[in-house]
């Protein structure tokens, strides 16, 4: 008898001490979670700079200045005559870039000295006529981060669209 009275205390004990031992293990599980979100932002960052670093880095990106006068199919982006990216545009995506969103097209690494970007293009234009156009750029890479954006417009009065490519400080 008296075992089973002890038993039962024990038992009673473990059962009400049980919600503030799992507010407890709650908590601590919640703390353990953000402690990873900030670590994996940490190794997000750490291999960003491994794979990329600042003295080769290239990042070119894509505005679309022609925003009532060319719809947008794909874009095709070499680099010193090496195939970079190539990308199919969603209606979705077509509707931010007309929005003035800006792409992230390529993100890689090149060293110093003169390189040339080439980039096409597929689209409609005014009166339903499609196009297909290119543009080469010649582009002095220093050793520093450099970035470059690629404009499509289509100007007045023609409206025939073009790229036109710009370097950000």
């Amino acid at each position: 008898m008296r075992l089973s009275a002890l038993f039962l205390r024990a038992l009673l004990i473990s059962v009400l001490s049980a919600p503030a031992m799992s507010d407890s293990l709650d908590s601590d599980i919640a703390e353990l979670k953000g402690e990873v979100a900030a670590l994996n932002h940490s190794l997000f960052e750490l291999e960003e700079d491994i794979l990329h670093p600042a003295n080769t880095q290239v990042a070119v990106y894509l505005s679309f200045a022609a925003r009532e006068y060319f719809v947008l199919d794909s874009v095709e982006l070499s680099i010193d005559g090496h195939p970079a990216v190539s990308h199919l545009y969603t209606e979705r995506e077509r509707q931010a870039l007309k929005q003035g969103g800006v792409q992230q097209l390529y993100l890689g690494n090149l060293s110093a000295g003169e390189h040339k970007i080439d980039a096409v293009f597929n689209g409609q234009g005014a009166n339903d006529h499609y196009y297909r156009k290119d543009a080469s750029f010649n582009v002095q890479k220093t050793g520093e981060k450099a970035q470059y954006e690629l404009i499509l417009d289509a100007k007045a009065p023609a409206f025939e669209p073009a790229f036109r490519i710009k370097e950000w400080e």
